[in-house]
């Protein structure tokens, strides 16, 4: 299976997106203050760029984004906003976006080796799509590890999630009350640029 293993930080910087959007500290060290001054870009570039920022936000690869995009563009609505909703229903965006992973790389590694349950049933499929009433857990075989030990106690951090899940405090348990809205996505792009870019 292909993955992305650009450095997170650089790759930050590049997009202009905070390391933060991929569950990473804010804090990164600018050694060349004249990095930010940008030529003026083009309409393709800044198409391009956009897509991109998706992509290793989500940490997808072009095949599969292209078949979120085909499917985005068949669904009734906004296509942009479509393809959004699409890789935020990700099983390994979901397992982050609950706090049952630090980030969506850890979250799909998690996924990957089986440590989550939808609805009761061992899923290792990182690209799963969950839909609203599904509920997520982490497996009985996995809960007595020291990564998922840390998410329960009173010293486990609280999450803020999003209004389309749900998690109690201590509880390796979520939920997917509704499915996701464009303004649930907190992710800083311009996705009618993606559009455009596919519509060439």
């Amino acid at each position: 299976m292909a993955k992305n293993m650009q450095p997170v930080a650089k790759r930050c910087a590049a997009l202009d997106i905070s390391p933060a959007a991929m569950g990473y500290s804010k804090k990164t060290t600018n050694r060349n203050p004249k990095a930010n001054v940008r030529k003026k870009k083009s309409e393709y570039a800044m198409q391009l760029n956009e897509k991109q920022k998706v992509k290793f936000v989500y940490g997808i690869m072009e095949k599969q984004f292209r078949m979120y995009y085909e499917k985005a563009s068949k669904t009734q609505g906004k296509t942009g906003e479509n393809l959004l909703i699409l890789v935020e229903r990700r099983l390994d965006n979901v397992v982050y976006r609950l706090g049952l992973a630090m980030t969506r790389r850890e979250a799909r590694q998690l996924v990957n080796h089986g440590h989550f349950t939808v609805n009761g049933k061992r899923v290792n499929i990182p690209s799963y799509l969950v839909s609203a009433g599904d509920v997520i857990e982490v497996a009985e075989k996995s809960r007595s590890s020291v990564k998922f030990k840390r998410l329960t106690g009173e010293d486990a951090v609280v999450v803020m999630v999003p209004q389309w899940l749900e998690r109690e405090k201590n509880s390796l348990k979520g939920t997917v009350t509704r499915m996701p809205l464009r303004e649930d996505i907190d992710l800083p792009v311009e996705e009618h640029l993606i559009v455009e870019l596919y519509s060439k």
